[in-house]
């Protein structure tokens, strides 16, 4: 891989930088992004736009595949190692959710606008770059706007992509829209599990003391609240949604919960699990009439490379070059993937921004020149001999 400094001296590399003088074209395609709905399972809209777009950029082989995910290639011109850049296209927020975009000074609010519109907008405004001044990469970049990256879409876009692209691909770089000169070179394994109860319900009044699936879940939830974990290696929990019942006079026939576990360390995320489980083992002999049922609806795999390994550095050297410092994080995004199979893989991003997940999301654009021209230089680098 060659280094920064040479991408930074190339002709035809400073004419593609040149092209984030300003920002504003970028906001504005994120804006465009940001204003398609595009929840987990149903991106399909946003696919149709980001190909269509890509098309127009000049990319070859555009297309969608059978998950949703858009593809689009730049040749490199002498066989180097590929390079995928993908940027994933789902957002937390339900279908209904008001997009509207507020500016307020030097902010600019949207829910999902920077997580992960901007990182769309990122890559396709980093492909016209690279397009219309002719900068040559040595391998292949395959620009993929993916889907499923959230909650429990289970990062499937992103491992349909790697089956797809297997040993065309020599690294990855996850792009996210926001927290530039954060460098994510370790996979943050998760474990994500539905545990649901059912009994046989009746009358709040005429049935009382018949088993209650709610109160057989919340007294299990109880339990799992007081799972042990340590501080080192860094671990959690939450149990993020509880449902079930179906009025307030009624014994509940159905209750269920979605349990998230996280580590840095595979081995602690194991006995995380083993703690859960036998959580749910001893439920099943002390709540006589109920029964319990565990089902992984998530796994994201772990993986990382050590921070001196060359597309770290390469990433770091990027983002300091720019002046947008170089901090160095575990994490888990669409970059676990690569990572899990031994590809070296980075997630990075492009513009500052805050409230990520929440309606009062926002951007601020004024580094945006700077994240993009960044992540230029880890691009071109990234795909030399």
């Amino acid at each position: 891989m060659k280094a920064i400094n040479y991408w930074a001296t190339d002709p035809a590399a400073r004419a593609a930088a040149a092209s984030f003088v300003d920002g504003s074209a970028i906001v504005e395609t994120a804006i465009a992004i940001q204003q398609i709905p595009a929840p987990t399972f149903d991106e399909a809209r946003r696919s149709a736009e980001v190909a269509e777009r890509m098309r127009a950029l000049g990319l070859v082989d555009v297309h969608i595949d059978t998950v949703g995910n858009v593809y689009g290639r730049r040749n490199g011109h002498a066989g180097g190692p590929g390079l995928l850049i993908a940027a994933h296209l789902d957002t937390v927020f339900p279908a209904g959710t008001d997009l509207a975009v507020r500016r307020d000074g030097a902010r600019i609010y949207g829910p999902g606008l920077g997580d992960n519109s901007m990182g769309v907008a990122a890559l396709l405004h980093l492909a016209h770059a690279l397009e219309r001044a002719g900068a040559a990469n040595s391998g292949d970049i395959w620009f993929v706007a993916n889907v499923g990256e959230e909650g429990l879409g289970d990062l499937r876009g992103m491992r349909a992509a790697v089956d797809t692209l297997g040993d065309r691909i020599g690294a990855a770089i996850a792009l996210e829209g926001c927290e530039p000169g954060r460098i994510i070179h370790a996979g943050l394994g998760v474990r994500r599990y539905q545990i649901s109860t059912t009994a046989d319900g009746g009358h709040a009044w005429s049935d009382f003391g018949s088993p209650s699936a709610i109160h057989a879940l919340v007294r299990l939830a109880a339990q799992l609240s007081q799972i042990d974990v340590p501080k080192e290696p860094r671990s959690s929990f939450n149990i993020g949604v509880i449902e079930g019942g179906s009025s307030v006079n009624t014994i509940a026939e159905r209750a269920s919960l979605l349990l998230d576990l996280r580590s840095a360390a595979p081995a602690m995320l194991d006995t995380l699990i083993r703690q859960v489980e036998k959580i749910v083992a001893d439920a099943r002999n002390a709540e006589p009439g109920v029964t319990f049922a565990i089902e992984t609806v998530g796994d994201r795999p772990a993986g990382s490379i050590p921070r001196e390994h060359a597309l770290v550095q390469l990433a770091g050297a990027a983002y300091l070059a720019e002046g947008l410092g170089a901090i160095y994080e575990i994490a888990s995004t669409d970059a676990n993937i690569p990572l899990s199979r031994s590809i070296p893989a980075v997630c990075v991003g492009v513009c500052d921004g805050g409230n990520a997940h929440r309606l009062d999301e926002y951007i601020e654009p004024a580094r945006l020149p700077n994240g993009m021209r960044a992540l230029l230089w880890l691009a071109l680098a990234a795909t030399s001999e």
